[in-house]
């Protein structure tokens, strides 16, 4: 696959997300795709149903996302996006996060899926419950 159809793949993953269509994320996931917070402490999660069940622990309580692109690079396999997500939570707040996400695709399927944000810039916005929810999870409920 060329760039156009792997930037196309992207694109309707992230369609996906944002509609918390998490079956059609699971399906962009390839068998051995590994999802990764890099600022996060643990591994991340391999596999479309353990990348899902990382994607549900912080996203579940988001009951509103926008999606601001501001560039897509794509060069053979890879495709770099530069984004803000603005999560608004079931109570009220609102969270405006900047990421560099990095996917590789293989055979038609993003085998690598690796976030690139600020710790600092979440966890200062971020509602107590929610960092209290995240906190009561850990690294073997998605792996």
């Amino acid at each position: 696959m060329g760039p156009e159809e792997n930037k196309k793949i992207v694109q309707g993953m992230w369609d996906c997300l944002y509609r918390k269509d998490f079956d059609g994320v699971a399906s962009y996931i390839a068998k051995d795709g590994l999802y990764e917070d890099v600022p996060a402490p643990d591994k991340g999660a391999v596999g479309p149903a353990n990348v899902v069940k990382r994607l549900r622990v912080g996203l579940e309580p988001v009951v509103r996302f926008e999606h601001d692109v501001h560039r897509v690079v794509a060069e053979g396999d890879s495709v770099v996006v530069e984004h803000t997500e603005t999560w608004h939570f079931e109570t009220g707040e609102t969270v405006k996060n900047d990421f560099v996400t990095i996917h590789t695709i293989k055979d038609g399927k993003i085998s690598l899926w690796r976030d690139y944000w600020d710790m600092n810039t979440l966890l200062s916005q971020a509602p107590q419950w929610w960092i209290e929810r995240l906190a009561k999870f850990s690294e073997a409920d998605f792996s």
